[in-house]
């Protein structure tokens, strides 16, 4: 069996980001990830955070990375990782997870996906999420068309080099987004490293 997948920038943000979802989700009990990743995020959120049941969902290739940490950590909280992409056409997330959602979570993805894609987030989540639904986004945002540090200048032009339909996205564009799948104007949390929590409720 090949090495568990794993992100340093995983180990580093995972304990910011759980200082503000164990207040954000304190009354949350059902957690949708989409773009799980490694799956390190879910076994140190889930682990810190018993009362959620934290569902993980990726491009059906990371499944079998995701599988072998939670695998590991065995934590009666963590169900077997799903096939959930945001899509552009038709516009939303496929295949849809079963059930609803009470909470949705997502780090470090729009600005790797297209903006069709990021849209198609956007657009999915009435299909999987309850009436007072919260969602966490997590990553680089720019604020009013600009940067908000070189460093995040720098990360969007490497970005674009690798992958032209990709790019950090302006927070405002993607707040309007949210409000249009009916949720109200994001929560912003300053985040190490000139990132940026948003979370909104519906």
């Amino acid at each position: 069996m090949p090495p568990k997948p794993f992100s340093p920038s995983c180990e580093r943000n995972r304990g910011p980001i759980l200082d503000v979802l164990r207040t954000a989700f304190a009354d949350r009990r059902r957690v949708l990830e989409i773009g799980s990743g490694t799956g390190q995020h879910a076994v140190h959120f889930a682990a810190a955070m018993p009362w959620l049941e934290w569902q993980c969902a990726d491009a059906e290739a990371h499944l079998p990375g995701i599988g072998q940490w939670l695998a590991e950590a065995a934590l009666p909280n963590t169900p077997p990782p799903v096939v959930v992409q945001a899509i552009a056409d038709p516009p939303g997330l496929a295949p849809p997870p079963s059930g609803r959602f009470d909470a949705v979570f997502s780090a470090n993805t729009l600005h790797i996906m297209g903006w069709p894609e990021v849209e198609g987030f956007f657009a999915g989540l009435a299909a999987v999420c309850t009436a007072d639904a919260m969602l966490a986004v997590y990553g680089p945002f720019n604020v009013g068309g600009a940067f908000t540090s070189d460093s995040n200048r720098e990360f969007d032009g490497w970005l674009k080099a690798r992958d032209r339909r990709s790019g950090i996205r302006d927070r405002e564009a993607v707040d309007a987004l949210a409000r249009a799948a009916g949720f109200r104007a994001a929560e912003v949390v300053a985040m190490p490293a000139n990132n940026q929590m948003l979370l909104w409720r519906t």
